[in-house]
């Protein structure tokens, strides 16, 4: 049986065929027959997000709506995105890693990545499981908050001081990771600058002094902010990263997944999903809710006054992900890049967390 990994690196949209997917569609039934492939969307952002419907004779197997990524097609972001690595890093994720992962995940029916070639993976369309994909700009509800910082948590439990998955996933904090903190720190400075002027009243002019001065002191930050205890973080955990069967939460995008500070994906999280009105009200209950059920899962001696001081710190990298993202532009929707800076700026000044980085 013909295995789904291999020849199936796409450049673009142009190379979606019959004969592609009738590769893939082999792997599960050897007998199987495509007859159309049709291309129904296109989506260009950080990476290429392509709709495509497939007809076969194999669907009590397979699903007939596919969900395809591969490289950006926009030029910056290709530039960006293309020298760490992120897909390919997504690719190895799902290949060695995913399955051991205690959240829910899209369905992958194949990934390649090919060194100087690209990557791509290919997965069931979330509609065809009847999920619903999230957006990068919903507000999310006090319930919905909830049920994911319990995901976060049972993720986190999961992987908490375990030092030797970096011994076997070395790629977790590995060329993709080290070249992302290179370019970041480099362009920090810039790019920062650029987001702030793009982002006009959106952010307070008093923000504006700290975020630069955190721009050009990002690597000594990092590094403070990669001080606590470790475990498996997603990194990029905004709503348009989640999906819902139902009330339960899934994860998606995995491409810049590493061993990292946990109560740094709640900050992410809560300092995009939610409206800052929301956030002020509910903030200490659901990260409450998060030490408690990190100790369900084994976490022992949490410091909760520490947890929320780290908190406090790490809400400035939603501001910094999500300001340089507007500098650089095409990277996400216009609309709901400002409305995640709208949210993460509030998030950062209600907290005085650049001045905490600075003490």
């Amino acid at each position: 049986m013909k295995n789904p990994n291999k020849h199936i690196v796409l450049h673009g949209p142009q190379d979606i065929s019959v004969q592609w997917a009738q590769h893939i569609v082999n792997h599960y039934v050897s007998n199987a027959k495509v007859s159309n492939i049709d291309l129904q969307s296109i989506d260009v952002g950080t990476s290429t997000r392509l709709r495509v419907e497939v007809t076969h004779d194999a669907q009590d197997v397979l699903p007939a709506r596919w969900f395809v990524k591969t490289p950006s097609l926009a030029l910056k972001s290709r530039l960006i995105t293309a020298l760490p690595r992120f897909l390919h890093k997504e690719v190895v994720f799902y290949q060695s890693l995913s399955s051991s992962v205690p959240v829910k995940l899209p369905k992958i029916l194949a990934a390649e990545s090919r060194f100087g070639r690209g990557s791509t993976l290919v997965m069931t369309d979330l509609t065809e499981l009847d999920f619903r994909p999230g957006r990068a700009a919903d507000a999310l509800s006090y319930e919905q908050a909830s049920q994911v910082v319990a995901h976060l948590a049972r993720l986190h439990g999961s992987y908490w001081n375990k030092p030797a998955l970096l011994k076997s996933h070395r790629w977790l904090n590995g060329f993709s990771h080290q070249m992302e903190n290179q370019m970041g720190s480099l362009l920090a400075a810039p790019l920062m600058q650029r987001g702030l002027l793009r982002a006009e009243t959106l952010i307070s002019k008093k923000l504006h002094g700290p975020a630069l001065r955190y721009a050009a002191n990002r690597r000594r930050i990092k590094r403070f902010l990669a001080q606590g205890a470790k475990t498996l973080v997603h990194y990029d955990c905004h709503p348009g990263n989640i999906f819902w069967t139902h009330s339960e939460p899934g994860f998606l995008d995995w491409q810049l997944v590493r061993m990292g500070e946990g109560i740094g994906d709640v900050a992410y999280f809560l300092a995009t999903a939610l409206d800052p009105r929301l956030r002020r009200k509910y903030e200490s209950s659901l990260l409450n809710q998060y030490v408690n059920h990190l100790a369900s899962t084994g976490v022992e001696e949490l410091d909760e006054q520490k947890l929320f001081r780290r908190y406090r710190a790490h809400l400035v990298y939603p501001f910094e992900a999500m300001t340089v993202t507007l500098g650089i532009g095409g990277m996400m929707q216009h609309d709901s890049n400002l409305e995640l800076i709208r949210r993460a700026a509030a998030a950062v000044d209600d907290h005085d967390s650049f001045a905490l980085l600075e003490a």
